[in-house]
């Protein structure tokens, strides 16, 4: 392991915002986010896949009223917004380093007001429709956890994924759709990112890619 990756996980271990296993906090905070981590009672959204942190930490930029968690299993990406948030003095962020499938196993029952997915791997390959993170596994498992009429949103360069996505969530029952593009910029929805990108959305973009983007909630 190199020294950057060592100093960043030392950082990770001693970092309040950063929740991960070896902190005692880790094993207790399902149904405690707000009264453990952030010590108020706002709404809680949290963002899968967060990579570095920019959306999460830009979103609690915009909104200091609201708690924002990123998720990512990757400690040297977490770092980053961690590390950034703590400069900012930014109390309204924290980060979950742990695998997605076990999101169940860190949130309560209706803990979760709003949810982003936001550029996850679209795991191309035949065979690989469940590990998406837009598959009814992982939907199954995202329902309890959002409140009554919690929206999750879902961005990607990905029409491969988008695709998938969309023609699965427009065949349940249990999900209204609100919104779909397949070029976001040029939308009515535009705006529902408040202007913040994310590096790899800084980068698809000037690549030429189009954004697509779905917003969604259950129902029933």
């Amino acid at each position: 392991m190199s020294r950057k990756k060592l100093v960043r996980f030392k950082a990770n271990e001693e970092n309040p915002n950063v929740v991960q296993e070896g902190k005692p906090i880790f094993e207790e905070i399902k149904g405690q986010w707000r009264a453990r981590q952030f010590q108020n009672q706002n709404p809680l959204i949290v963002e899968l896949a967060c990579g570095r942190g920019e959306f999460t930490v830009g979103l609690a930029r915009v909104f200091p009223h609201q708690n924002f968690i990123g998720v990512d299993i990757k400690g040297s990406r977490i770092w980053k917004g961690s590390s950034t948030a703590t400069e900012e003095g930014l109390e309204n962020v924290a980060f979950l380093r742990t695998q997605i499938q076990l999101l169940d196993k860190f949130f309560d029952q209706g803990e979760i007001d709003e949810l982003w997915i936001t550029f996850p791997d679209p795991f191309p390959r035949d065979g690989d429709e469940k590990r998406r993170l837009t598959s009814d596994r992982f939907l199954d498992m995202y329902r309890p956890l959002l409140k009554s009429g919690g929206i999750v949103h879902f961005k990607t360069d990905n029409t491969g994924l988008f695709d998938f996505s969309l023609n699965l969530v427009q065949f349940r029952k249990d999900i209204e759709v609100l919104g779909h593009t397949h070029d976001f910029y040029q939308s009515e929805w535009k705006d529902d990112h408040f202007g913040i990108q994310t590096r790899y959305e800084k980068m698809f973009s000037e690549k030429g890619e189009k954004i697509k983007y779905l917003k969604f909630r259950f129902i029933g």
